[in-house]
């Protein structure tokens, strides 16, 4: 079930995202930004939900908002004891569903050019690369799919 986070799930999202994200820091060369992103923040603003199994445990993570015309798909994260069912991908999907009810027609987003696993998962859920470039301190890959 994905439902949207609340205050309660913020010490659990940020569990996910530093058990998903942590095997990346070597990579990198630092902690990626999923790991110290401001996760309060974003369930205030309503723009995190929470996939959660049977018993309520959460399972993995995706946060998303409204910006300049398209939906930013800004991170989504399973929890790796929950890798390989299919979580993820139901958590982009769930976007782009939220994203077509607000009547967008776009989805974007990035990923670091050294998750190289992104690199060939978001096109095969039919997004296309649109530009590489250094932002924050980090090599970026952005990617967008247009909604039909």
């Amino acid at each position: 079930m994905i439902r949207p986070a609340t205050p309660a799930d913020e010490a659990a999202i940020r569990a996910c995202a530093e058990a998903a994200y942590s095997r990346y820091v070597a990579a990198i060369g630092r902690r990626p930004a999923p790991m110290d992103a401001d996760y309060a923040a974003h369930i205030a603003a309503g723009e995190a939900h929470v996939a959660v199994d049977g018993e309520g445990r959460l399972q993995g993570f995706i946060v998303f908002f409204e910006d300049e015309g398209a939906m930013q798909l800004e991170n989504v994260a399973v929890s790796p004891d929950a890798a390989g069912q299919g979580i993820g991908k139901a958590l982009v999907a769930f976007c782009e569903t939220e994203a077509r009810h607000k009547g967008l027609t776009r989805v974007s987003l990035y990923t670091n050019e050294k998750m190289t696993e992104n690199l060939s998962i978001y096109p095969h859920l039919g997004y296309r690369e649109t530009e590489r470039r250094r932002e924050h301190g980090f090599n970026r890959v952005f990617f967008e799919k247009w909604l039909g």
